[in-house]
């Protein structure tokens, strides 16, 4: 009884083996290949449960999704015999596991390689028809197309599909950094001095303009105050003449009094004969009054 229970084990286990060696399940974010003695029996399963022969064929499994590979940075020349150092990624999956597995052996590092180099030997060649000035302010994207385009149609061998490739930034070499800093210096130094130039030039104009008003100003404030004081005057004579006019003793006694508080209005001492018309009201008995 124990040794009929023994086998039946026995081969109770060897069937959970069997059985569990004869499925297998693929993942929507799967490929999969089927092989048979190290060759490729079957590929691109759905997603789902399988079956295969067990213990004859093997299963190998594939990251179907996107996957980013980040190039080292590196050197690559301009159209001016210039270097620039240029760092880049790159957006790639797998399009036909069966090629890809020929090709690479199933490798991941092996096809990261490989597709750094594609996508180095686009950017040098991209970069060798460009000056660093295009490089730097050019548009980028249509430059990347073009690289993108090359560079799936030799991925395409290898069953690989490149979605992607983007500098992350661009830059130069000590040496040229400094040569370009220096030029760049240069130029700005140039315009600033021009701007300047420009500005005491826009200053003088300014100025003269101002200077120019000024004198027109004053020209015409004196020319009114001229009028205004002309007009004065003659009002002044006018009221002078009618005050005259209306009392000739009185306001010739008035303007002889202010003449001679004019005269003697100091502590000096004047000994003279009051004689002559100057001191005619002095020897005045009286006054007539109208």
């Amino acid at each position: 009884m124990s040794s009929r229970l023994t086998l039946i084990l026995i081969l109770l286990a060897l069937a959970v083996i069997t059985l569990s060696s004869s499925i297998f399940v693929v993942d929507e974010r799967q490929k999969v290949l089927l092989l048979r003695l190290g060759q490729i029996e079957k590929a691109d399963f759905k997603p789902g449960i399988h079956f295969k022969t067990p213990f004859v064929t093997d299963v190998r499994k594939f990251d179907a999704r996107e996957m980013a590979l980040d190039a080292q940075p590196a050197r690559y020349l301009t159209g001016e015999k210039k270097n620039v150092i240029v760092d880049s990624f790159i957006i790639w999956r797998i399009s036909d596991v069966a090629t890809y597995f020929r090709s690479m052996s199933g490798d991941e590092d092996r096809a990261a390689s490989r597709l750094s180099q594609i996508i180095k030997d686009g950017l040098r060649a991209e970069f060798g028809r460009k000056t660093i000035q295009e490089v730097v302010s050019g548009d980028r994207v249509a430059m990347v197309q073009d690289i993108l385009t090359e560079a799936n149609r030799v991925a395409e061998g290898f069953g690989i599909s490149i979605s992607n490739v983007r500098i992350k930034r661009i830059d130069l070499p000590s040496e040229v950094s400094t040569s370009v800093y220096t030029r760049m210096e240069a130029e700005r130094e140039r315009v600033a001095k021009e701007l300047r130039s420009q500005g005491a030039e826009e200053a003088e104009k300014i100025r003269s303009d101002a200077d120019r008003q000024r004198a027109v100003i004053i020209a015409e404030a004196r020319r009114q105050a001229e009028e205004l004081r002309g007009e004065g005057d003659a009002k002044a004579t006018d009221i002078y003449a009618r005050a005259f006019g209306e009392n000739e003793e009185f306001y010739s006694l008035y303007r002889r009094l202010s003449a001679y508080k004019n005269v003697f209005n100091g502590d000096d001492m004047l000994v003279i004969e009051p004689k002559g018309d100057f001191f005619k009201r002095f020897n005045d008995a009286e006054l007539p009054v109208k």
